[in-house]
């Protein structure tokens, strides 16, 4: 038995959900250990977000993340191993209240989704509701796969994020 594993931190118990809620929406929802400004800040800060976004076990890194957080504000992500070719996600902020709602669009492609991610906070913790509006049936089954597989993953990253930003605030 992992000695180590029994005394890890009870975030690595909240679990991810992903649910298709109708033909061309999918709902993925978690609890954060931290505050709803510190889990906004780690989606909104290009420093914080390039250290949980991109999920480990797929091996491509995040080149680069530019963020302009505000409405009408454009970001730019970049993965890959080679800087000449990273694949790039791109969009506009529609929606911005800070520590409680994020809404952008994803246009790197005609199937690109909206998405809207609310920040709840429940005493310490942050219920995080990610909901995505593709534009087809088709749309959400080719991305449903991805994000079934990625996410959790990306938000066991994030977790591990605000433990370690938890720790470096004297735990507050």
């Amino acid at each position: 038995m992992d000695e180590r594993r029994d005394r890890e931190p009870t975030h690595m118990n909240n679990r991810t959900t992903v649910v298709r809620k109708s033909e061309r929406e999918l709902i993925i929802t978690r609890i954060f250990n931290g505050p709803a400004r510190v889990v906004f800040a780690a989606w909104t800060k290009p420093e914080l977000f390039i250290r949980w976004w991109a999920p480990k076990s797929t091996g491509v890194p995040m080149l680069s993340c530019e963020m302009d957080v505000r409405i009408g504000g454009r970001y730019r992500v970049e993965f890959g191993h080679d800087a000449s070719e990273p694949m790039a996600f791109v969009g506009k902020y529609l929606d911005v209240i800070p520590n409680s709602r994020l809404v952008w669009t994803n246009e790197e492609s005609e199937d690109g989704a909206v998405t809207t991610v609310t920040f709840e906070e429940k005493g310490d913790k942050t219920l995080l509701v990610l909901h995505e509006l593709y534009p087809s049936k088709e749309a959400l089954d080719e991305a449903i796969a991805g994000m079934e597989g990625g996410m959790p993953e990306q938000f066991e990253q994030l977790d591990e994020l605000l433990l370690i930003l938890g720790e470096s605030a004297g735990g507050s």
